[in-house]
């Protein structure tokens, strides 16, 4: 059986090499970055689009710019380069290395009514152009408006690209693109697109090329620094506290129920007052309902936990945010490797509470949540689609994405249901479960299960608020997040503020005599999600200027993505945090 596990796990990692390659593109000359005296370096067209929308993109030669001749070269991209609605397109600009051109002409651009029309309406919302050399972006506008409005042609499209690139010996550092010679727009009109070089040597080294894409201000505001802080004391003072609290009140609890030498009447009048948690002992570890869904859930909050904890550290050593697609590509790679986690954490978790239909509960664990992601991406693809956006997944790609859930993932996470099974399934439960189910007392409105639950989430949002405005102005407002290390931090906070309020929760709740906690907890932890979702409707319709239907769609679709992922792992968390919780404290009492 070892053996054979063993062999399995070998072609599993030869496999997952494999995949790697696959998904990573690799050329020579894409590696090493280095170039001969007037050697070609190309120039790579990739999209245009609104600015202010900035998922909703185009490809380049959606507008009437004119194209190379003959067939167009394409640029092999990864994985994470499709999903993020990338197209690079070789260009017709001529640039070799360290040869300045003063004046070059790319073409002359014939315009006519509908090329008009097209320049003007990309003009009127604001277009910007990204293109790539030596994998360095380049952005630029397509045109503006005139100052002066009452001018016939208040449309001027940009005809020069003025290139400058900065180069150490034989690596280049940095690129940058001004657009220059605006010129009004009509039709019959014949324009001249034109483009310089510019070389520039510099002594920075190419470990630091990406530097000049970071902005350091406003990452590394005095905000920022105080946030981590102001996350860091809440840490300190809820774990003392809910130690403080919980551990003197049962430590009190523990004294007076395990008393065996006190005289009659001293024992009659500690029945008579015995109440709350203790009162429930023979219906706490019941199964709770649904439990097919809390275990899928369960795994797999456990398995996106690990996940994210693996993506960040990986982040912060390999530096995945110079890369175009690089974080997508790690996370659809890591998540097939950590697959087998969810079915051991789920497989184990229904065993143990008697689950019969593991073969059903393992289909649910391994699909639940990549499920739910391909539902929302179907629904934003169709509508990509429907607008002829890049931000359209093709279908080869939902191919390769199928390919690795059912191939890897899917496997894994029966291999790790079984194993779970095997290895954690055996009920050890400190108390027996009672036939007959204690029945509930009314309590006061507080103490109920949904209050508990909406209540438990507003710490834990307390603790990753400022984090997460810096995280949406990087995914939405054009800055690259590369401060994974305040990210670590926060999510570590994250993981123990929300396990300190849910343990919280699930004494409330014992107390008050309601045994059903095991879906409480879950819900308090995962209610985080709830306020981080009503957060990005504040922080759309307040720190954006986005518009439109498809830009819209996008935004709500892709934050509902986010928001069910950190649900489930808050959730888990919970759930997992409080499960130890409550045998811990049972395991001291004498069970009938």
């Amino acid at each position: 059986m070892a053996s054979a596990v063993g062999s399995a796990a070998l072609s599993l990692l030869a496999l997952y090499l494999a995949l790697l390659l696959l998904l990573s593109p690799a050329s020579a000359s894409d590696y090493d970055h280095k170039y001969q005296q007037n050697e070609p370096v190309t120039l790579w067209v990739n999209k245009v689009g609104p600015y202010n929308n900035p998922q909703e993109t185009y490809n380049y030669y959606s507008l009437p710019f004119c194209r190379p001749p003959g067939k167009a070269v394409h640029k092999w991209i990864g994985l994470g380069e499709l999903l993020g609605g990338n197209e690079l397109i070789e260009s017709q600009i001529d640039i070799k290395f360290q040869k300045n051109v003063d004046k070059g002409v790319i073409c002359q651009l014939e315009l006519d009514e509908a090329k008009v029309k097209q320049f003007k309406d990309a003009i009127e919302n604001n277009y910007w152009l990204e293109f790539f050399v030596d994998d360095l972006p380049l952005w630029g506008f397509v045109g503006e408006l005139h100052p002066d409005k009452n001018s016939d042609n208040k449309h001027v499209l940009f005809t020069h690209k003025n290139i400058n690139i900065t180069y150490n010996k034989n690596q280049i550092i940095h690129v940058n693109l001004s657009q220059e010679n605006p010129k009004p727009m009509e039709a019959g009109r014949t324009l001249d697109m034109t483009y310089s070089v510019k070389w520039i040597p510099t002594t920075v080294t190419f470990a630091r090329r990406f530097d000049v894409y970071l902005d350091y201000p406003f990452f590394e505001h005095q905000i920022h620094w105080f946030s981590i802080f102001n996350s860091f004391m809440m840490v300190i003072f809820l774990t003392g506290l809910v130690s403080m609290i919980l551990m003197r009140t049962l430590r009190n609890d523990y004294a007076k129920y395990a008393r065996e030498d006190d005289d009659l009447e001293t024992l009659e009048r500690d029945v008579s007052e015995e109440s709350g948690w203790k009162l429930v002992h023979g219906d706490v570890f019941r199964p709770p309902p649904n439990l097919v869904l809390l275990s899928a859930v369960v795994g797999t909050g456990a398995q996106l936990a690990l996940l994210v904890l693996l993506v960040i550290l990986l982040a912060i050593v390999a530096m995945l945010y110079i890369g175009r697609g690089a974080i997508v590509t790690t996370f659809i790679v890591c998540y097939a490797l950590t697959s087998f986690i969810s079915g051991y954490v789920s497989g184990g978790m229904y065993s143990r509470n008697g689950g019969k239909t593991w073969i059903k509960s393992m289909i649910l664990t391994a699909s639940l949540f990549p499920f739910m992601c391909f539902g929302i991406g179907f629904l934003l693809n169709t509508i990509a689609i429907f607008y002829g956006s890049l931000a359209a997944i093709p279908f080869g790609t939902m191919v390769v994405v199928f390919f690795i859930w059912a191939f890897f993932s899917f496997p894994l996470a029966l291999l790790g249901t079984v194993v779970g099974r095997n290895w954690s399934g055996a009920p050890n439960n400190p108390c027996r479960v009672k036939t007959i189910p204690r029945p509930i007392p009314e309590k006061k409105w507080y103490l109920t299960p949904s209050v508990v639950s909406m209540m438990g989430g507003l710490l834990p949002f307390g603790s990753i608020f400022i984090e997460m405005y810096f995280v949406f102005t990087s995914f939405w407002n054009y800055k690259v997040y590369y401060v994974y290390g305040f990210m670590l931090l926060v999510f570590l906070i994250l993981i123990i503020v929300t396990v300190c309020v849910t343990i919280v929760g699930t004494y409330f709740l014992l107390n008050a005599e309601n045994y059903h906690w095991q879906w409480t907890s879950f819900f308090s932890a995962a209610s985080t999600a709830v306020y981080v979702y009503l957060y990005s409707i504040y922080y759309y319709y307040v720190k954006t200027k986005m518009s439109g239907f498809f830009q819209t769609s996008f935004y709500f679709g892709y934050t509902l993505m986010f928001c069910l992922g950190l649900g489930i792992l808050c959730g888990a968390v919970g759930y997992l945090g409080s499960t130890l919780f409550v045998r811990r404290i049972y395991r001291n009492i004498k069970c009938d």
